[in-house]
């Protein structure tokens, strides 16, 4: 039997919810209700594009130059992002994640992050998949597993699915009062500005229609339970909500206009952030770990018919 790219194949089901893990990077293939996709997939015979579906550590987002500064030392990891000069998204897109536990409706990945150059820290990290009445919930926990601080982040990267439907002729909502402002050749911070009375305003829903957008969006407003939810209201009047915990202060919108057609048919990338873009230099959302300390993040989403 031939291996698929993304490796080993985890899949949990619930009624009529079922997703796919998958061993390469951690992260989830495909979730659907009933055969609809909520989340957009990719197929099984593809390797992962555009970090589809997974675990963005120990960073999410860019960082400039791949260099950052912790406790008086410089570091510097390699740039995966060359052509902009940045390293994007972490170490663990493309390790092996094994399963640590398996059952019909739940499974939890786990990797260790050992120290490698420019990141000289050890990190035990694992993600928990969970299908029930709210949908699918995740839950990523890193513990720092050195002998010293560590700086620490987190992020996510699902793509929300427009179903039969165009992305275009989706409607947006997301409870967002700030937009993180970034340069156009490297997309990185330069500032922030509200939202109100620009075409990136979604604190009501609005139409996407042609509109590129690949930003960080932070000032978000919560529910009692500490949960800011966007929404993507799709041309069939169902809708797929995507709420993050408040360990997450940053959500960013990509409408994967380079992976995605004419009139977009891809998904909407919704990315649950800990930190913003560039935040291993600027320290805006940035976390110290402590050895043995561990941090839990979570976030979920479902389809509301």
């Amino acid at each position: 039997m031939s291996v698929a790219p993304s490796g080993e194949q985890f899949e949990i089901t619930s009624g009529e919810q079922r997703a796919t893990i998958v061993e390469v990077g951690g992260g989830v293939r495909e979730y659907t209700f009933a055969g609809d996709p909520v989340l957009h997939p990719y197929a099984v015979g593809e390797m992962c594009d555009g970090a589809h579906g997974a675990p963005l550590i120990p960073w999410p987002n860019r960082l400039a130059d791949g260099r950052y500064r912790f406790d008086g030392a410089d570091y510097e990891v390699a740039l995966t992002e060359p052509a902009k000069r940045n390293a994007i998204h972490g170490f663990l897109r493309w390790r092996a994640w094994r399963a640590l536990e398996h059952e019909s409706h739940r499974v939890v990945m786990g990797t260790r992050l050992h120290p490698l150059p420019g990141y000289p820290f050890a990190l035990d990290v694992s993600v928990g998949y969970e299908l029930g009445e709210r949908g699918l919930e995740v839950a990523l926990t890193a513990v720092n597993a050195g002998e010293r601080d560590c700086p620490y982040a987190a992020g996510q990267h699902p793509y929300l699915s427009p179903g039969a439907g165009a992305l275009d002729d989706c409607l947006l909502e997301l409870p967002a009062r700030t937009r993180v402002l970034t340069d156009d050749e490297r997309q990185l911070p330069i500032g922030s500005e509200p939202v109100h009375g620009t075409e990136l305003d979604f604190r009501s829903a609005r139409r996407l229609g042609e509109l590129r957008v690949d930003s960080a969006f932070t000032d978000l407003t919560r529910d009692a339970a500490g949960h800011a939810t966007t929404r993507l209201f799709r041309p069939d009047g169902s809708c797929v909500e995507l709420w993050v915990d408040e360990h997450h202060p940053f959500v960013e919108i990509y409408t994967a206009d380079t992976l995605a057609p004419a009139r977009r048919r891809g998904g909407l990338a919704v990315e649950p952030m800990t930190c913003a873009p560039n935040g291993f230099q600027s320290g805006d959302g940035l976390v110290r770990l402590t050895p043995g300390q561990s941090l839990t993040t979570r976030w979920g989403v479902r389809l509301a018919r």
